[in-house]
């Protein structure tokens, strides 16, 4: 890619200037204009003061055309795309009228004032794109790829599911995929937000946008440049900006029809009060002009959409993806929130909890012989005996005489000249594995565990207890959500006893055991009945239904693709902490609306009223209304400081 271009979500390339002087004098154009506007007013009120009325003009005249060219322009242009008049159109109108009527200088503060908050209002506007444009900057646009023995570099849009590309150490991640050769530690923090390390082999996931350390490897590529997990935060973030919530839209919708009212009553004020209150033409025409300015709705029109970018961008820092302001907004009103278990409260993978080995034998010894057996298994409860061996371990495994898979069963094998069962107490002789040391094994299936047994020839050797281990940050994530005020329920298809147990260890509220996917959403439904505004967490693919159902359905970023094109909301760091602090961003969010909206309006109907008693000048008002819009603006952008309340 050529200098002075950026690939978009979608690989589109949009040219920009290839200076970065000219790129940031650029963005902050508006503001520039603005102070042109404001140094050409003071020069024009200075030479008005001198007697020097049509260089004072002059003056004043350049400071109209810089400052309120752009808003001119954008207000003609809404005007005709969507047929309807705008808040620009006012400010235009209420600019050319006090002109008209001899009062250059506070037209052209209206004009200077506006321009002000239209720069501050796209400044709010650029800081919330700034998660975006961070991620471009991060996103590689070359890979080196290998074909025939021969390394080429080539766009990463040009790509293909199952090229092998060459990462080199220091490089970024240019494309998904999994090593296919060599070694290395990939630093994830971009993708995960983990600052440790990650060291990876043969066969390991990699991620577009994340740095290559040490090691040069070869990597097969898994998924087309649009469809990386890198590509995809982009796009989740970029929707969110585009899609406008409720309350904007409803501003929006109002802000056509009250302009339309406000231009009816500024006519009528032309000429009633000249007949009803004795006014003259002079001032009722400049009354006119003041209320033109004081009614515009520029403020309660910037109330929401500031704010809402601000929080969106902000969560986007912290990993917590809105797909629209819509989401952001409901969740304030979240009353109780429903957990899938398996990868959400818990990690998803089982892990030894308790081991208890028959007093003649060795735990290390025998630990040891169960591992090098389970070594040959595929099934998720032997990967986590042999990954619990090697945490602890260094020893090398032994190699069975003998090994046999009993499907649905457990293991068969002979190893130092014995055999050995391992598996379910069906397999192993029930009545000897149920009177085990003092029923250890009823015990342990009454916390909720899986139990794993081990036989020899002398009877029942061992009982290893396995359990889906609950994530460390689950119970501290589960207490910030009920100083939040909000239930917590977890749904789950596990058994009355492991979900019993679960729900003790993560502090959890409720519980309901034995969901299938289409009871979860039928659980749901009942707490929706119960509570109102539901919010569902998951991150499997059955747990998709109960995601749509939910009022907002939160997905954990390490989960299946359905789950998050399904989800609302998207938790990039798998941190569940992030739920309570995206709540208190959205409570805050509204509040900062809230506040706006109302300041807004108090601030309309004190300049109207003062307008009507002839308290007030078109100065005053000029400062009065425009001032609000700049105060609402910057109340908005205290949502890019966080949740806190």
């Amino acid at each position: 890619m050529s200098q002075g271009q950026v690939a978009t979500a979608n690989n589109e390339k949009v040219v920009v200037s290839s200076s970065p002087r000219f790129e940031k004098i650029f963005v902050h154009i508006e503001l520039i204009a603005a102070i042109l506007s404001g140094i050409f007013i003071v020069m024009g009120w200075l030479l008005s003061k001198w007697s020097h009325e049509s260089f004072s003009i002059a003056f004043y005249l350049a400071a109209f055309i810089i400052g309120g060219y752009a808003k001119a322009k954008e207000g003609i242009e809404e005007t005709i795309k969507n047929k309807d008049l705008n808040v620009e159109l006012l400010m235009f109108f209420a600019a050319i009228g006090s002109a008209i009527i001899g009062y250059w200088t506070e037209g052209a503060m209206l004009i200077f004032i506006f321009a002000l908050s239209g720069a501050l209002e796209t400044y709010t506007m650029n800081k919330s794109q700034k998660e975006i444009s961070s991620l471009l900057e991060i996103q590689p646009e070359t890979a080196l790829r290998v074909k025939d023995g021969r390394e080429e570099v080539v766009h990463v849009s040009v790509l293909d599911v199952g090229d092998f590309i060459l990462v080199k150490p220091g490089e970024r991640v240019p494309a998904d995929g999994k090593i296919a050769q060599g070694m290395t530690t990939i630093d994830e923090s971009t993708i995960s937000g983990e600052s440790i390390p990650v060291s990876k082999g043969s066969g390991a996931e990699v991620f577009a946008g994340t740095i290559n350390l040490n090691g040069s490897v070869t990597v097969e590529v898994t998924k087309p440049a649009s469809e990386t997990v890198f590509q995809k935060i982009i796009q989740l973030v970029q929707s969110a900006q585009s899609e406008k919530s409720p309350s904007q839209l409803f501003i929006e919708r109002f802000e056509g029809a009250y302009v339309k009212i406000v231009l009816l009553v500024v006519v009528l004020m032309m000429f009633i009060p000249h007949f009803l209150l004795d006014w003259s033409w002079n001032t009722t025409f400049y009354r006119a002009m003041i209320l033109l300015v004081v009614a515009s709705p520029c403020a309660l029109v910037a109330s929401i959409m500031p704010a809402t970018l601000s929080a969106i961008s902000n969560g986007a820092r912290k990993g917590i993806l809105f797909k629209g302001g819509v989401h952001l907004e409901s969740l304030s009103h979240v009353k109780a929130i429903a957990f899938d278990k398996t990868g959400t409260l818990t990690k998803g993978k089982p892990e030894v909890t308790d081991i208890v080995v028959r007093p003649d034998l060795n735990e290390h010894d025998l630990l040891r012989l169960v591992a090098s057996i389970e070594n040959h298994s595929n099934h998720p409860l032997a990967n986590a005996i042999v990954q619990y061996w090697r945490a602890k371990n260094q020893e090398v495994l032994m190699q069975p005489d003998q090994i046999e898979d009993v499907p649905g069963w457990g293991l068969k094998a002979r190893l130092n000249d014995q055999e050995w069962l391992i598996g379910k107490k069906d397999f192993v002789g029930i009545n000897e594995a149920l009177v085990f040391e003092d029923s250890v094994s009823t015990k342990l299936e009454n916390e909720g565990k899986t139990v794993v047994y081990v036989k020899d020839s002398s009877g029942i050797a061992a009982v290893i207890g396995l359990q889906d281990v609950v994530r460390k940050e689950t119970k501290n994530a589960l207490l910030a959500l009920k100083n939040e005020g909000i239930c917590t329920i977890m749904l789950t298809g596990d058994s009355e006893n492991t979900a019993k147990n679960i729900a003790a260890q993560s502090n959890i509220d409720e519980y309901i055991a034995e969901c299938l996917p289409e009871t979860k959403v039928s659980s749901l439904k009942k707490v929706k009945e119960r509570y109102g505004n539901v919010a569902m967490v998951g991150d499997g693919v059955n747990d998709a239904p109960a995601l749509a159902t939910a009022n907002v359905g939160i997905a954990m970023g390490e989960g299946s693709d359905v789950a998050m094109e399904t989800a609302d909301v998207v938790l990039m760091k798998n941190d569940l902490s992030r739920i309570a602090e995206a709540i208190r961003l959205s409570r805050k969010m509204n509040r900062i609306i809230k506040q706006n909206i109302i300041f807004s309006l108090t601030v309309i109907m004190i300049l109207i009223a003062s307008n009507f008693l002839e308290f007030l000048n078109l100065p005053l008002g000029v400062v009065g209304h425009e001032g609000s819009t700049i105060l609402v603006i910057l109340n908005s952008l205290r949502c890019l400081g966080g949740g806190k309340r």
